[in-house]
């Protein structure tokens, strides 16, 4: 919120993908086990600047004005997300999430051959910014309204925005990385039917397949970079685009997501694959500073930087909400 390559107009700041948004999912659940009562003051500041940005869209600009279309795509994702989220924890969905659910759905591809998707940020970086993104993004618009409370989704204006939406997701699945699917299976657990059992247990064993001997996983294997002939080559090599290899050993990001993604599909604490998961997570904790480890995809960073953090901020946040999760299913349990 204070960095300043993230500062946009009004005093606003860009809602980012892998560090805002993870925190905003992470962060109240965190308080929840804490047993505080009220959010942390940095909760309060986001979500009134996310309110700013939903009631100002029409004339605040773009996050990023050279890739406006692809900026309003994103930004509208993620603004109905964090409010809908936000609501869903009270049970009312807010006049200003409704508002960012029709800002949302303006920007809905209506044709083409990513019809039912949203226009996303492409700067060539993986996973969450690049050609892999458009998946993603589907996928966090049906979280989106799949937490939204008071039966969000059973809006008769909306069924038509719905059936374009499962429909890309759906007709695109076989051809997205094994992170967009694993973010499928999360949002498949928000919103009913969007996988059908059998492809939810194919897809499993995908997962457990991918597992590491020391119980984690390894994001460099979920991601298959295919937006561009270099990324085919550099993936290849198990190289970044810079040249430096690809970190291989498990982390938080990926072990994270798929263990909070498991157990809220269903998948048992005694699953075998699930319970070295979660041992994996409590022992990698960084004892110095909280954090969970995570390893861009992309290029060689610097740890101590703003950027070097930006996969550990995720990781932290899918870590907290595997390690909630779990808590949640088997309570007492150490």
């Amino acid at each position: 919120m204070t960095w300043r390559p993230a500062a946009r107009g009004q005093s606003t700041f860009c809602v980012s993908c892998h560090t805002t948004l993870p925190y905003t999912l992470a962060r109240p659940q965190l308080s929840r086990m804490l047993g505080e009562h009220e959010p942390p003051p940095q909760m309060e500041e986001l979500i009134k600047d996310v309110i700013k940005r939903v009631q100002n869209w029409q004339s605040e600009r773009a996050y990023y004005p050279d890739q406006s279309e692809a900026s309003r795509g994103t930004e509208s994702v993620l603004n109905a997300l964090i409010l809908s989220s936000r609501d869903a924890s009270t049970g009312r969905l807010s006049k200003d999430t409704r508002l960012a659910f029709q800002e949302m759905w303006v920007e809905q591809r209506q044709s083409g051959h990513l019809k039912g998707s949203w226009p996303w940020q492409q700067f060539g970086l993986e996973p969450s910014e690049s050609e892999n993104g458009v998946y993603y993004g589907a996928t966090l618009a049906a979280v989106a309204v799949g937490v939204a409370p008071e039966n969000y989704r059973a809006s008769p204006d909306i069924q038509g925005n719905l059936a374009l939406l499962r429909a890309y997701l759906r007709e695109k699945y076989r051809n997205e990385c094994l992170f967009d699917r694993i973010e499928l299976l999360w949002a498949a657990t928000k919103f009913p039917g969007l996988l059908d059992p059998t492809t939810q247990g194919q897809l499993i064993g995908e997962v457990f397949q991918k597992q590491r001997v020391d119980g984690g996983w390894s994001l460099s294997s979920l991601v298959v970079v295919h937006d561009w002939n270099l990324s085919r080559l550099l993936a290849v090599v198990n190289r970044r685009r810079d040249g430096t290899r690809q970190q291989t050993e498990s982390d938080g990001l990926a072990t994270g997501m798929i263990v909070s993604a498991l157990l809220q599909a269903g998948v048992p604490q005694s699953n075998p694959n699930v319970r070295r998961g979660l041992d994996w997570l409590r022992q990698h904790q960084n004892r110095s500073d909280g954090s969970w480890t995570a390893y861009s995809l992309n290029a060689q960073r610097d740890p101590r930087s703003n950027v070097g953090r930006f996969m550990s901020d995720a990781a932290t946040a899918y870590a907290v909400l595997a390690l909630v999760e779990a808590e949640h299913s088997a309570p007492g349990q150490p």
